[in-house]
């Protein structure tokens, strides 16, 4: 099972992104999708996979650290 955690795409160079999880920076690629810096993408296996808007991104976010909070 895999869990899908945004990240927000802080910067793109080419077909790859630096995203942004919540303070650990990752470099993923971009083929799969069209995205801007500041957007919210899902990664499955290094590649963003889905763009989110930023409401679900981060109302996804507030769940999770509730989850871990609990």
């Amino acid at each position: 099972m895999c869990l899908a955690i945004p990240g927000k795409v802080l910067e793109i160079k080419g077909k790859e992104a630096t995203v942004d999880f919540g303070g650990v920076c990752r470099s993923v690629k971009i083929d799969l999708v069209t995205v801007k810096p500041g957007e919210y993408v899902i990664i499955h296996a290094g590649y963003a996979i889905e763009v989110l808007d930023e409401k679900d991104a981060l109302e996804t976010l507030a769940l999770l650290e509730e989850m871990m909070d609990g």
